[in-house]
């Protein structure tokens, strides 16, 4: 058994000393026993962070001596004892026995002291709030007397909207009834618990009118990769259940935590906005039904449920109740829609990634994919390949079959026995805190929730690989990838004078590498944001009015759905794609290099067409700093130093280093630079520093004057060796000539490094050459390199060698 706890029997009889309500704002975190974990969390934030700012509902809680008071006036604790031993014999089925025990409950009357007590805090707490039968929030808070770490979440029930005291008792009797559902008696079964130890505290708080508002669950660390920089909001319109069971895809946001001290900045570095179908609302109590969901508008749809300021108010709260219990947390808020109110309705620990263990982690490549099935939010970093099993409601659990992938449209705490069989899980709806991803990322499965098709285009018995290996995006591939993986050891790597850094490029992935122990980042590729979360060629945004390309219009029309200005999208999504790559290194610096699309690349973006040449040699063509003061291009690149204004400047991410490619002569450098200054830019302000790509032979043989208008040099090898040695490097037919440790090419390489340390310039490689040969990696360190930047997956080898190669250089001194 889990824990290493016996199950052992036990006859409970009240204890006269307790008392049997108790106001939230009488509870500290330490009553856990009295009145389980999640009520006395309440109860701490109310008494502990009130005085901070945090707005917390006010309200009640049942102890545990209420709830043997109910069981012992009604005699079910001998019953339930001997239903539970016939079904642990197998004389009784579990959903019989659970649905024998919660007749008990629900068939039983109230003791009159507990009836009274319930009562009479409901009417002071009406009478608190202004409010004549006030709606309430009745939740489950489960205790164990002799194991205070157990949780038990998402064991129990909810009930949203209840007003009067008939209809309270009602709900706090089914509280007591769901003690016993078949889930709850199966997570206590594995996990070793007496079934007969367990108690029921029942909390009681203030509804918030997130009905008519929004509501969401809130994290403060990242969820997939346990980055502790971020703070993650999910929201949706209505009630927050369709959030925390996944009925619906939520906003998500993220914030970056260290700026939130500065007023001054808004650190939101990422806004997704989901479509949030369907919302939670008050229903007809009369008909027995206080809750409903009902369809958005297009405009909620559209819509983001929680502007920049509110965003950042959760955020600093998430912020602050992490500092308070001093570990990672996994929170609830609600925005009353009348008054425009923020609260915060429960705060737990989080327990998935605050025990691992930041020096070492599996990493996941897949090979050989097949084509994408489907694709949506990844939890996790895994991957398999597997057999799908689709199951579209509860009441076919049982057709499911042991480790395959369980395909369906969402998950409830009903479905967890099936999904601890499951090898992966897959749904159309639901966000990173649905009730799908915290359980798949409890169990250490990998998923890929708010598909929005998967029940729709996958089928039972298919083959297929579940991929959570590639970033914030899960993709379902046809077939059985080839899946290799790799342990990494980051724990006591030696300090390298030789600054190792990294090559990224998706914002999606920065995340997973944050326990690497990098330098920065030496490339970050401004095109792979722009390709992939923008898709628009910034000059089609500009000139919009003048596109001829109907389909075109069309597309940018509807990515651009919420912006008055077009190229406002431009900036916000690309400054944004920046803040996450540089917040995964902060404060090491970011290295940025501005776009550097070919032709036939930038005519690929959405609108590209109308304004890109054709070229017969795109790569010797108009591409790097020459567009960039070019009338073709110069109000695109505009947009695009808005948005590294923004990164550094209203977002707070002045680790952002501007790096400039392909800049043929010092003439061209010159004017860059005073384009970038036209728009904001200048370089030794605020503590810019601009660098600039070596990878023209121009670039080394006038490196001294270059290193004049630029801090640092770092050296794309594959360009430089192309041009060094007239070799074509896609080129098959000449594949053997292509050679980055030719000596002609080791002697640009070390003309260039000897003269940017006479100049006191930075310079670095951003190439993969180091991690395809030790021996070159070797001779940029003897020859004094500031640093090399390297592929994720290199850079436990690059820096062994580094490490290598200095101690070697150290003796031979």
């Amino acid at each position: 058994m889990k824990h290493g706890h016996e199950m052992r029997q036990k006859t409970h009889n009240e204890n006269p000393e307790q008392p049997l309500i108790l106001r939230f704002d009488q509870v500290r975190r330490q009553d856990g026993p009295l009145v389980g974990g999640k009520n006395s969390s309440i109860g701490e934030m109310i008494t502990a962070l009130t005085n901070r700012g945090i707005k917390v509902p006010p309200g009640f809680a049942t102890t545990s001596r209420m709830y043997w008071q109910y069981v012992g006036k009604n005699d079910i604790q001998q019953h339930a004892a001997r239903l539970i031993a016939e079904w642990q014999y197998g004389k009784l089925t579990l959903s019989e026995a659970g649905h024998k025990i919660r007749s008990l409950f629900l068939g039983g009357t109230w003791p009159s002291s507990a009836a009274a007590a319930i009562k009479a805090a409901y009417h002071e707490l009406c009478g608190e709030t202004n409010r004549e039968n006030l709606g309430v929030a009745v939740r489950s808070s489960a205790t164990a007397e002799d194991l205070p770490e157990a949780s038990f979440a998402g064991q129990q029930e909810t009930y949203l909207n209840v007003s009067g005291g008939d209809a309270l008792l009602d709900a706090c009797r089914r509280c007591y009834a769901s003690l016993f559902t078949d889930r709850a008696i199966s997570y206590r079964q594995t996990r070793g618990f007496d079934h007969m130890s367990v108690a029921l505290s029942i909390g009681v708080q203030q509804m918030v009118r997130s009905d008519v508002g929004g509501a969401g669950v809130m994290f403060s660390i990242d969820t997939e990769s346990g980055f502790d920089k971020v703070v993650l909001i999910n929201a949706a319109w209505g009630l927050g259940e369709n959030v925390v069971q996944g009925t619906v895809n939520p906003d998500e946001y993220q914030v970056f935590k260290p700026f939130l001290v500065d007023r001054s900045l808004v650190p939101i570095v990422d806004k997704k906005r989901g479509d949030k179908a369907v919302k939670m609302v008050y229903g007809d109590k009369d008909k027995g039904a206080p809750t409903r969901n009902v369809s958005t508008s297009k405009a909620e749809q559209a819509a983001f449920v929680l502007g920049d300021q509110e965003i950042l108010q959760l955020a600093r709260w998430a912020y602050t109740i992490e500092q308070h219990y001093r570990v990672p947390m996994d929170m609830e808020w609600a925005k009353d829609g009348v008054t425009g109110e923020l609260f915060v309705v429960q705060a737990r620990p989080e327990t998935v990634h605050s025990g691992r263990d930041a020096a070492v982690f599996k990493v996941y490549k897949v090979r050989s994919k097949g084509r994408v099935l489907a694709t949506g939010l990844s939890v996790g970093d895994a991957a398999v390949s597997g057999r799908l099993c689709l199951v579209e409601s509860s009441r076919d659990l049982d057709k499911f079959v042991d480790d395959s992938i369980l395909v369906t449209g969402t998950t409830d705490p009903d479905w967890v026995p099936v999904m601890k069989r499951a090898a992966a899980i897959i749904t159309d709806h639901g966000g990173r805190t649905s009730h799908a991803a915290i359980v798949s990322r409890e169990l250490g499965l990998p998923a890929v929730v708010g598909t929005g098709n998967a029940t729709y285009v996958l089928h039972s018995g298919q083959d297929v690989t579940v991929s959570c290996a590639e970033g914030t995006a899960g993709f379902v591939y046809d077939g059985a990838a080839d899946i290799a993986t790799e342990t990494l050891d980051v724990s006591g790597l030696p300090a390298t004078r030789t600054k190792i850094m990294l090559n990224l490029a998706n914002p999606a992935a920065a995340y997973r590498w944050w326990r690497l122990p990098s330098d920065g980042i030496g490339l970050a590729r401004m095109e792979f944001v722009v390709s992939n979360a923008i898709q628009v060629h910034p000059m089609a945004l500009v000139h919009f009015d003048r596109l001829k390309d109907e389909e075109a219009r069309s597309k940018i029309a509807a990515l651009t759905a919420g912006y008055a200005q077009k190229p406002d999208y431009f900036v916000d999504k690309l400054s944004q794609g920046l803040a996450t790559l540089c917040a995964a290194v902060y404060p090491r610096p970011a290295i940025v290099r501005m776009s550097d699309f070919k032709t036939n690349e930038y005519a690929g973006l959405v609108g590209g067409a109308e304004f890109e040449p054709d070229e017969e040699n795109p790569m010797l063509g108009f591409r790097g700093a020459s567009r960039y003061y070019s009338p073709r291009y110069r109000e695109g690149f505009g947009l695009e130093c808005r948005a590294v204004r923004r990164l550094r400047e209203h977002m707070g991410f002045t680790n952002a280093v501007v790096m400039i490619p392909f800049c043929r002569t010092v003439r061209e450098a010159k004017m860059v630079l005073e384009v970038m200054a036209e728009n904001g830019l200048v370089r030794g302000e605020k503590g810019l520093l601009v660098y600039v790509m070596c990878e023209i032979p121009s670039n080394v043989i006038l490196a001294a004057k270059f290193a004049d208008h630029f801090d640092g040099f770092s050296i794309g090898s594959n360009d430089l060796t192309q041009l060094t040695l007239g070799v074509d490097r896609d080129s098959g037919e000449l594949a053997d000539l292509f050679d980055e440790e030719d000596e002609a090419v080791k002697w640009m390489l070390g003309r260039v490094i000897a003269v940017a340390r006479e100049k006191g310039c930075r310079i670095g490689i951003c190439g993969q050459a180091p991690s395809d040969h030790p021996e070159l990696a070797r001779f940029l360190v003897d020859s004094g390199i500031s640093s090399i930047s390297v592929s994720p997956d290199s850079f436990l080898a690059v820096k062994r060698q580094v490490v290598d190669s200095e101690r070697a250089l150290s003796r031979s001194v």
